[in-house]
């Protein structure tokens, strides 16, 4: 099983994914933490990214594919994976299609999370003052300026994934402002079709 979560920043793509890790056996794939496996690992395409990254600057879309590439070729990806926050832009879905089409693999899904975006700024002032109240540090990302900033910033470069998916008749969408069981139920529903 091959999927790609969809969805504005806050809309519980990281959640869905380790639920789908727990029941399918199938590891999570995340550009962060693949990026600095890469760099660990001293491989050819992490000693790259790592000397963009010593120079203060953003790794680039072929960086970033060469090692979502490298990390689907390693065993644990055999029986499938589940892509978060990747891919992020129309040319890195060319590049996933590219890369899954050399090896012979198909995508099942894409599933969309649904969202109401000023419930999910609430929600993001929520967790905020909640975890000032028990006394934890406040995520960065949880500051309602940075929140709606990386808003814009989906919809400017994500959200036309979600046309490009459907043209494509991979997009399935779930109400992700269900409970979080109902949005696991919903896309084990999808899955089992």
């Amino acid at each position: 099983m091959r999927l790609i979560l969809l969805g504005p920043p806050g809309a519980g793509k990281g959640t869905q994914a380790q639920r789908l890790v727990a029941k399918y056996g199938i590891p999570q794939l995340s550009t962060g933490d693949m990026l600095r496996a890469a760099v660990a690992n001293g491989t050819e395409v992490g000693k790259r990214a790592k000397a963009v990254m010593d120079a203060g600057e953003l790794v680039s879309d072929e960086i970033v594919n060469a090692i979502v590439a490298e990390r689907i070729d390693q065993a644990d990806c055999d029986r499938g994976f589940i892509l978060d926050g990747y891919p992020r832009t129309l040319a890195q879905a060319d590049a996933v299609h590219d890369m899954l089409a050399e090896r012979g693999i198909l995508l099942d899904s894409v599933i969309e999370l649904v969202v109401d975006d000023k419930v999910l700024v609430g929600r993001i002032v929520n967790r905020a003052e909640e975890a000032k109240a028990a006394g934890q540090p406040v995520r960065k990302d949880d500051n309602p300026e940075v929140f709606e900033e990386r808003l814009r910033e989906y919809y400017k470069k994500t959200a036309p994934l979600i046309g490009y998916y459907y043209a494509n008749d991979q997009l399935r969408q779930v109400d992700g402002m269900a409970p979080i069981d109902d949005v696991t139920a919903q896309i084990e529903a999808l899955l089992s079709r």
